[in-house]
């Protein structure tokens, strides 16, 4: 099945460059361009893409809010933010308007790629920089109560030994993919083990299992 991808972007270059990339990546198909946020939005409607490639700062209205607007109108297309600030503000913005993914501009293409095959299956996805991001504000500022942190580690708790190894790799940052290679198991098992991994901890998506690794003692921050 081929994956139609849309490109949202003000620069023109990075596009062009975009659409080089995807264009020779097997099984992906680039079905359009929008350079703002409002285009993005309409095209995604007319188009109906699988995933649009959307980047955060567009004239007229930014990444966010046009995330927002294409889960709001209900389409089935998965946005993956790819964007060069790994701040934050960025980063819970988009998931909040409901991205399925976060990529920043530097990554490889081979990393573009299976983030793009990676959102298109239905699955979370945010790069290992910002996942580190997530836990320096999220758990050494926000800090949080004992109780929280006890409730967290009872959940962990709950955990198989494999599902903790898991849960430790998701909390590095890594795919499903690397988490197979790493473990020496079928990719399809990985996925398994994270679906149920979400499902026993009562998170919605790796960025929350990210949180509670770190928060329930899991993980400390520094840990690689």
């Amino acid at each position: 099945m081929t994956v139609r991808v849309l490109l949202a972007d003000d620069d023109a270059l990075m596009r062009a460059g975009l659409v080089v990339v995807l264009d020779n990546a097997a099984g992906i198909d680039v079905v359009g361009e929008a350079a703002d946020g409002i285009q993005a939005v309409e095209r995604c409607r007319a188009l109906i893409p699988d995933v649009v490639l959307m980047d955060v700062r567009m004239p007229g209205i930014d990444g966010i809010e046009a995330t927002r607007r294409v889960v709001a109108a209900g389409l089935p297309t998965k946005v993956l933010v790819l964007t060069t600030f790994r701040h934050d503000e960025y980063v819970w913005g988009a998931l909040r308007a409901g991205a399925s993914g976060f990529l920043l501009k530097r990554a490889s293409p081979e990393r573009l790629v299976d983030a793009v095959r990676t959102v298109a299956a239905g699955e979370t996805l945010l790069d290992p920089a910002v996942t580190r991001d997530l836990v320096e504000h999220f758990v050494l500022h926000a800090g949080g109560t004992d109780l929280a942190a006890s409730e967290d580690g009872q959940r962990v708790a709950a955990l198989t030994q494999r599902e903790v190894q898991v849960l430790r790799l998701i909390a590095q940052g890594l795919s499903n993919e690397e988490i197979a290679g790493l473990l020496f198991i079928a990719e399809s098992t990985a996925k398994t083990h994270v679906k149920r991994i979400l499902a026993k901890i009562g998170a919605r998506d790796r960025a929350q299992a990210v949180v509670l690794a770190y928060r329930s003692g899991l993980m400390i921050p520094g840990d690689r």
